[in-house]
């Protein structure tokens, strides 16, 4: 059983204090906004209408919601969940394995219309969009290695999620403290972290897991935490997180 006190999301506290920080909570929804101005009016707005993009693609497939396999969609669908639709295709796993961070891209791309810096953190999925490199370290909960080591981005608008078979509520069928994927579109870096996690049962997994998930399209790296172990493989580098932050 994953321990509850995770859901809390305390490796919040590491953000970094370079932002106006903000939350943002609709229901399930609990986000953590970083931008260079407070817009928690408009961001609201936003979590409300992808949401709802979600609610109808589930409305129109029922299947949207419960499969854990990629679901093929007849209808055109809003946004937010033709990304989920994209990225499940992608990385071989449901739909709603690619929410979270859905969600945050379609936050964080509408604050960065105003805002050059941009952070949505979801669950652990983040939309970053930052004109300058960022380092994003990797909780892993009960890991010694865990908020030790980071992976170092450079500008641009990326997508980091994280997967883990110990921590918070999401599904996974693996065991790792922390599956990480690194990607340009956030639901797709969400989704293949779902995939990366389910594929990792033990630390002898993380060089053929990491193999498989880089070699899908659109996926720029991954690393894996499993107890002390730590694997990383594809177009991202690790580094010693030494106080500096998101």
């Amino acid at each position: 059983m994953k321990p509850e006190a995770y859901v809390q999301r305390d490796y919040r506290r590491a953000f970094g204090a370079k932002l106006h920080y903000f939350n943002v909570c609709v229901e399930q929804t609990d986000l953590k906004i970083g931008a260079c101005r407070e817009e928690r009016v408009r961001a609201l707005q936003w979590v409300k209408e992808a949401r709802a993009q979600v609610q109808t693609a589930i409305a129109l497939c029922p299947a949207f919601l419960t499969s854990f396999e990629p679901v093929n969609m007849a209808q055109p669908l809003p946004d937010t969940a033709r990304w989920m639709a994209e990225a499940a295709r992608v990385a071989g796993t449901g739909p709603m394995a690619a929410v979270a961070g859905a969600v945050a891209r379609y936050v964080g791309q509408r604050l960065h219309a105003d805002s050059p810096e941009v952070l949505v953190e979801n669950g652990g999925d983040l939309y970053i969009a930052s004109a300058q490199p960022r380092t994003v370290g990797i909780f892993a909960g009960e890991s010694p290695l865990s908020m030790k080591v980071g992976i170092r981005l450079d500008a641009g608008e990326w997508g980091v999620a994280t997967s883990s078979g110990r921590i918070g509520p999401s599904v996974s069928f693996g065991a790792a403290d922390a599956a990480v994927v690194v990607a340009h579109d956030a639901a797709l870096a969400d989704a293949a972290a779902t995939a990366l996690g389910n594929l990792l049962h033990s630390a002898r997994d993380i060089p053929s897991a990491l193999e498989r998930i880089c070699a899908l399209p659109g996926i720029t790296g991954a690393a894996a935490v499993m107890n002390d172990q730590i694997g990383a493989a594809g177009g991202i580098a690790l580094t010693a997180m030494q106080g500096e932050r998101k």
